[in-house]
């Protein structure tokens, strides 16, 4: 892949920059500190970085990195703030730019940290297959391959010195960096915004524990139970779900084991997938449905 050339400062209009889906949303604190640095330095230190899609009037600039910043902005008043326009770029390269960028940050939980680790990898990997475990790395492609990219402008050429890169950063292990990547692996979209409310911050050590879980009525359980506070940790709540399990009277009906997991699967689901599911199904779920009234029970 060719890296775009770097654009030149400008101001742009505020109005015109769309936020688009972000990976992480702002904080109050994280704004709020930002608006105290600027009131200090009376200058905005770095730029936001935008995406130009489209030509001519159907132009759209969307941003890629500087949410904190350009909120920041909006709530001082300003009508333009200072940005990196950046062209012919694909969206894998604007989410590295997103991802690095928070990444570049110090405030991280480390279920945010697992997540963008996990989620650069994929990326990065996708980008450039050769850095792949086993990939061609004496191709020309490979020797060449510029490291706009890399991690913090370190050299991030592949995922063996982007995980040193991160060590070195922020002042860890590099397998701290490497099980904080396959913890991320296996946390869901939605299993990440679960844990994001939780009472209880999820350490790295739960979320190890929680990527052997691959029950998904448990992994429901166990992550209802973080975010609600009823338990301390994964292994708590896995020995709390044990023991509720346990103390059930009678002989397991597998026909409500059945429901359980079918149901908490669907309500996991989202819901561009229930309706394709629904429309999949629909010549096993009309007659039944035709069987239950209004309350519930069976016609």
């Amino acid at each position: 892949m060719t890296t775009p050339q770097t654009p030149q400062i400008q101001q742009i209009e505020i109005a015109q920059i769309e936020t688009g889906e972000r990976m992480r949303p702002v904080s109050e604190a994280g704004v709020e500190s930002l608006m105290a640095s600027i009131g200090e330095l009376g200058v905005m230190k770095d730029p936001v970085q935008l995406r130009r899609k489209g030509r001519g009037d159907k132009a759209r600039l969307i941003l890629m990195a500087g949410g904190h910043r350009l909120e920041a902005a909006k709530r001082l008043g300003w009508q333009t703030i200072p940005a990196l326009v950046w062209v012919d770029v694909t969206n894998d390269w604007a989410a590295l730019m997103e991802i690095d960028d928070n990444l570049s940050g110090s405030d991280l939980s480390t279920l945010e940290l697992a997540v963008f680790m996990a989620r650069r990898k994929e990326v990065y990997e996708r980008m450039y297959p050769q850095t792949k475990h086993g990939g061609d790395r004496k191709s020309e492609a490979y020797r060449n391959q510029n490291d706009t990219m890399s991690l913090w402008s370190g050299d991030a050429s592949d995922t063996m010195s982007f995980a040193s890169s991160v060590a070195e950063k922020r002042d860890m292990s590099k397998r701290s960096v490497e099980r904080l990547v396959a913890a991320g692996q296996h946390l869901s979209s939605r299993d990440a915004r679960e844990l994001s409310q939780a009472k209880t911050r999820p350490s790295l050590k739960d979320l190890l524990d929680l990527a052997k879980v691959e029950e998904e009525h448990i992994r429901v359980d166990v992550i209802d139970r973080l975010k609600h506070g009823t338990s301390k940790s994964v292994a708590a709540a896995l020995r709390d779900f044990k023991s509720s399990d346990e103390g059930s009277s009678g002989p397991v009906n597998l026909t409500d084991q059945a429901f359980r997991k079918l149901f908490e699967t669907w309500k996991r689901t989202p819901k561009p997938a229930q309706r394709m599911f629904v429309k999949e199904c629909f010549d096993d779920l009309y007659p039944m449905l035709a069987t239950i009234n209004a309350d519930g029970g069976e016609t």
